[in-house]
């Protein structure tokens, strides 16, 4: 649905439920929730406060918590299930798929796990511990096992006709994939080719055998990246061996996608890319000072350079007025450059054989817009100050600088990813500090030099 009537719907489902819990209608609520979708359920929760969510959450139909769950982010997640008895939350799990099971899993405590693994029946904890022995965030982790396999030796009418007897085919299947007795993949049966071809053509002779899989350890930004450029709407997934373990569907890749571009937006403020909005005070004050204290470190070596030069703005106090300029222009500066070159490597755009070239594009783009805003802001400060010396000064100052943040956004996100360094949590911090001292050292390392 449009974004603008979704979120009219949901503002006035969240006004219509707070008024019923504020008048004491609780079965009002219990039977509005269980007529809603599990999603926007999830979606009211976690746009409600934690008295409001946790009376929510009592008056969820216990035999749709686990489909909640699954959509909800993971610090919400915790709040809710840190109030739930183990047995609950095992039940809750009991008809997750795979990939939702062992995500949810994943996200307890240590304590609370165990607890829940026990309360669990053999089925279900073979299943959870087959779904946790995969790497996070890899395709396993991501993918389910709810497969539909055919050999390629049979017709299409023994096919259809086994599809009758199965009754229902899983959410998402457009392939069904051929294998051979020892379950290894050999290609792929379009669901479209077997509708329309003879019933009493082979399987052999129209399934696809170049269909591309994906490898149990491929990444899932990777995965999601193959999705994007093939269309597709499911992908099977084998072991080093070629033996079919499951399949990865659109759904759980739109929920990637989402989730990285969460991510890359949070961490640039440094925050947590599934932290609750309603979360309790301390516990968010907690998570933001971390960063506000490794920026205060950044500002105050940043002082501790423009303290050597104490006594040339004391001599010269319009150097304090203008101090400002030089460092600002080169963080926007860098900071547009830091943010596409992280989006290139989010997206595989940048990779070692074109670094070379980025970083030559970025460093005359930095020398250009140099040459451009230095010789701009030169002819204000000497018109306005009657002063040329002082305007030479800044432009020499603007224009080191901005090569320096050209250089700098594009060579941080690469240095940090070589060191397995988010650089969308810690670029721009890095940044911040490059600019600083160099447009401080610049302008006024070069007034000291030709003024004082």
């Amino acid at each position: 649905m449009p974004e603008a009537f979704e979120q009219d719907y949901t503002l006035e489902l969240l006004q219509q439920v707070t008024n019923a819990l504020n008048s004491g209608q609780f079965v009002q609520v219990r039977r509005t929730l269980a007529e809603i979708p599990p999603c926007d359920t999830a979606l009211l929760l976690e746009s409600s406060p934690h008295k409001i969510r946790t009376l929510l959450w009592q008056l969820v139909d216990p035999d749709i918590q686990g489909d909640v769950l699954e959509e909800l982010s993971e610090d919400v997640r915790l709040s809710i299930i840190a109030k739930m008895e183990p047995e609950l939350i095992a039940a809750a799990t009991e008809d997750m798929d795979d990939d939702d099971l062992g995500e949810v899993l994943r996200s307890l405590p240590d304590p609370v796990y165990q607890d829940v693994i026990g309360a669990m029946d053999s089925q279900d904890r073979a299943r959870a511990t087959q779904a946790l022995s995969y790497v996070e965030h890899s395709a396993g982790a991501l993918m389910n096992t709810d497969t539909v396999t055919i050999r390629p030796d049979v017709s299409l009418d023994v096919v259809l006709r086994y599809l009758r007897l199965k009754g229902e085919l899983p959410d998402g299947t457009d392939d069904l994939y051929v294998v051979d007795k020892d379950n290894c993949f050999l290609g792929s049966l379009p669901i479209s080719v077997l509708l329309t071809s003879q019933p009493d053509k082979l399987v052999n002779e129209l399934m696809n055998e170049e269909r591309e899989t994906i490898p149990i350890s491929m990444d899932e930004s990777d995965v999601a990246q193959l999705f994007e450029r093939h269309n597709w709407i499911s992908a099977p997934v084998v072991d080093d061996n070629a033996h079919l373990l499951g399949r990865i569907t659109i759904d759980d890749i739109v929920d990637v996608i989402r989730e990285d571009a969460e991510h890359s937006l949070m961490s640039m403020a440094g925050l947590d890319d599934e932290e609750d909005t309603f979360a309790p005070v301390w516990k968010s004050s907690r998570r933001r000072s971390i960063w506000l204290g490794i920026n205060l470190l950044t500002a105050l070596m940043a002082a501790f350079v423009a303290s050597f030069f104490e006594g040339t703005l004391d001599i010269l106090p319009i150097l304090a007025v203008l101090n400002g300029i030089v460092p600002s222009m080169g963080g926007v500066a860098g900071s547009q450059t830091l943010t596409l070159v992280i989006r290139g490597i989010a997206l595989g755009h940048v990779n070692a054989t074109n670094q070379r070239f980025l970083l030559g594009k970025e460093l005359a783009i930095g020398a250009l817009n140099g040459l451009l805003w230095s010789l701009l802001i030169a002819g204000v400060i000497a018109l306005w100050q009657w002063d040329f010396v002082l305007g030479g000064v800044i432009a020499f100052a603007m224009f080191m600088n901005l090569v320096a943040a050209g250089i700098a956004g594009a060579s941080i996100p690469l240095i940090l990813k070589r060191m397995n360094i988010d650089p969308a949590l810690a670029g721009s911090v890095v940044l911040t500090t490059v600019t600083d001292i160099v447009g401080i050292f610049a302008f006024l390392g070069t007034a000291t030099w030709l003024l004082v």
